[in-house]
C-alpha cells in the first residue's frame, strides 16, 4: 500500500480497448486508479 503523497511506481496495464498504457506516459496529468475484486469473490 502506498501512503498519501507517495509517488506511484511505473506500471504498464491494458486499457478497456486492450491498448497498453504506462504511467510514465501520463506524466503531468492527474491519474485516478480504480480497481475492484474479481467478480464473485469474497471481499
Amino acid at each position: 500500500m502506498l501512503l498519501p503523497g507517495t509517488t506511484a511506481p511505473d506500471f504498464d496495464l491494458p486499457d478497456q480497448q486492450g491498448a497498453r498504457i504506462r504511467l510514465a506516459d501520463l506524466g503531468g496529468s492527474w491519474v485516478l486508479l480504480w480497481w475492484y475484486p474479481k467478480a464473485s469473490t469474497p471481499g
